[in-house]
């Protein structure tokens, strides 16, 4: 996209009027100076319109456009015509890396390979969590109670029959915050941008879902530092294998009176 800029001269640069000093004289004079200007990075995807914010902040961590909060500088939210945008200040470097990726980055409510130009651009490798996750054995009792307060906590999904929770349990299993969206991905992205906004420890807890168990959310959860990632539904042989890599604890099938443990 070309820019004409105000004082006529090329793109990248603008032309002012200075006045130069030399041997004792002033004159009045024009100066070319390199432009520098705020750029919003902006990521086009398709959510439910709430805790956006969140969502931004979690998707950036999550997908690893940045490494940390500390790269985020800045996060507005606002509805535009026809839907709603979110803008980010990221850090220098990550933003360069970012263009390095050649990723459209075009998120939407379905499978996490949409936007992405190969399947060599997978990132199906996380790495391993700075923490191991405590044995899922010892959860018992906090994902049966994840399980049974769950659901008096998802307004959206009584109300329309159509969104993904993903929950902040505490180490009883104790529900402390859900966020609900059309995407499953959405929904846990939202929840790892809360835990990063309120500078919460990843390790203190564990996200439950309402949902299957895909690769994305098991890779989100390493990338996080989330230790276990509990799901009403069944999971994949890739969230499987990502988990069982990273050292996030897996456990589908989650019941008021049982789970089924994927990573012992």
């Amino acid at each position: 996209m070309s820019k004409q800029d105000n004082g006529g001269t090329e793109e990248g640069m603008r032309s002012l009027a200075v006045v130069r000093h030399h041997d004792g004289k002033s004159l009045p004079d024009l100066d070319r100076v390199a432009e520098e200007t705020p750029v919003a990075l902006v990521f086009k995807m398709m959510a439910t319109p709430l805790d956006l914010e969140r969502l931004a902040v979690g998707f950036a961590l999550s997908e690893g456009i940045v490494g940390r909060r500390a790269e985020i500088f800045d996060v507005e939210a606002g509805f535009v015509t026809g839907g709603a945008e979110v803008r980010l200040e990221i850090a220098q470097p990550a933003f360069l890396a970012l263009k390095g990726r050649r990723r459209s980055l075009e998120g939407r409510s379905g499978c996490g390979v949409c936007g992405i130009e190969s399947l060599a651009l997978l990132d199906l490798a996380p790495g391993p969590m700075a923490k191991p996750a405590r044995p899922v054995i010892a959860e018992a009792a906090a994902i049966a109670r994840a399980a049974a307060e769950l659901p008096a906590h998802q307004r959206l999904m009584r109300a329309t029959g159509c969104a993904h929770a993903a929950a902040w349990c505490g180490r009883g299993g104790e529900v402390k915050a859900v966020f609900e969206d059309v995407g499953r991905h959405n929904a846990l992205d939202k929840l790892i941008g809360w835990l990063a906004l309120e500078g919460m420890d990843p390790g203190d807890g564990f996200a439950f879902m309402s949902s299957r168990a895909s690769y994305e959310l098991a890779r989100k959860c390493a990338r996080a530092g989330i230790p276990l990632l509990a799901t009403i539904s069944a999971p994949t042989s890739l969230a499987v294998d990502i988990a069982r890599r990273s050292g996030v604890a897996l456990a589908s099938f989650c019941r008021h009176n049982g789970f089924v443990e994927y990573t012992a």
